[in-house]
This record gives structure tokens, C-alpha cells and sequence, in this order.
């Protein structure tokens, strides 16, 4: 069976994509730039609308990240982050060295990865969150939007995370990346 070939979770085969291909896609036209997916080993997945719980959450925790980030770190939003030659994310926070272009981001580059979550909390604390750890992330955090607890994952390796821990609405999250941030998502 050819590299480009994947099968789907219900058993069927579907072509798979490189980052490459898809990149040459949007630059033809194929692919618009306002279409919001994410190439998960292949696949295109694409990303679901953003609610306002969502979009309060995002906002104020990168406003909080942004005052306390060091000169030497950029905050990014909705960054694409080049894990392998088929994977890219866009986490919805994402804290890099200052000195990279966006798409020189690789996993062991980004200090802290942060998706929130309103409809795809299972998606982002199960196959996000292994191929963040796989790939090198740091520290990774899935914000339950509608819960408005937070996942904080520690410790990456091949095979997961070292630490999952969760934190309340009302605990201080804090991050390794960023020392001076402090932030309780009961804020939000």
C-alpha cells in the first residue's frame, strides 16, 4: 500500500497528505486561507466554529500571557505548529521563541501549547494531547470552556505525558514557560 494511503477509524481507505501538499494547495487557491483545519497524520480535520465562552476564554488568557511573557518569547494565536511532514495543529495559544518565524515552529520549540475547548474537549485531551507529547511540546493545557477547569499535561515523551493535572476554576494556573503568569480561568 503507497505512503500516501491512510485508513480511517471506520476502516476505510482515504489518501493522506503531506504538510508539503497541502501548503502547495493554498498556495494554488485549492485551499482557501480562511478554511480552519488542522492535518492530523495525514487527514485534514477540520476545526469546528468558535462560541463566545471560547473566544472570552482564548482572549483573556493570552492578554494575561502577553503582559507576563519575556522579551525572548512571542505569544501566538492559532499559530500552525509543524510536528512531522504529515501533522500540523494550530493550538489556539501557543508560546515560541521570539527569534522564529511562525513556520520555522517546530514541537520542541514551543514552550506552552493551549487549545480551548467547548465542543472538542475528548478530541484535544486524547489524540491532541498524544501527538503534542510525541512531538516535543513542553507543557500543553486543554481549558474546558464550558467547565472552565483546565488540563495542565507536564513532561512529554513518546509515549504521553508524565503529568495530567487538573486545575479548578478558581486555582491559580500557572505556567513553566512563563514564570510571572498567573491566571484563574473563574476570571474569564
Amino acid at each position: 500500500m503507497p505512503s500516501t494511503i491512510t485508513k480511517a477509524a471506520e476502516g476505510y481507505y482515504r489518501r493522506a497528505f503531506t504538510v508539503d501538499e497541502i501548503i502547495a494547495m493554498q498556495d494554488a487557491g485549492i485551499i482557501s486561507e480562511d478554511e480552519n483545519f488542522e492535518l492530523i497524520e495525514g487527514e485534514i480535520v477540520p476545526m469546528g466554529p468558535k462560541y463566545s465562552a471560547h473566544e472570552r476564554i482564548k482572549s483573556k488568557v493570552a492578554m494575561a500571557l502577553v503582559r507576563a511573557c519575556p522579551p525572548e518569547l512571542i505569544v501566538g494565536f492559532e499559530t500552525s505548529i509543524f510536528l512531522s511532514s504529515d501533522t500540523f495543529v494550530e493550538p489556539d495559544i501557543s508560546v515560541y521563541p521570539e527569534r522564529l518565524r511562525s513556520q520555522e515552529v517546530r514541537g520542541p520549540d514551543v514552550s506552552l501549547a493551549i487549545e480551548v475547548a467547548a465542543s472538542s474537549l475528548a478530541y484535544d485531551l486524547n489524540l491532541k494531547a498524544k501527538l503534542y507529547a510525541r512531538h516535543g511540546v513542553r507543557e500543553y493545557w486543554v481549558v474546558d470552556a464550558n467547565e472552565r477547569v483546565a488540563f495542565v499535561h507536564l513532561a512529554p515523551s513518546e509515549t504521553g505525558w508524565g503529568s495530567v493535572t487538573r486545575k479548578g476554576p478558581e486555582e491559580v494556573l500557572r505556567s513553566t514557560a512563563v514564570p510571572d503568569f498567573k491566571f484563574r480561568l473563574i476570571d474569564a
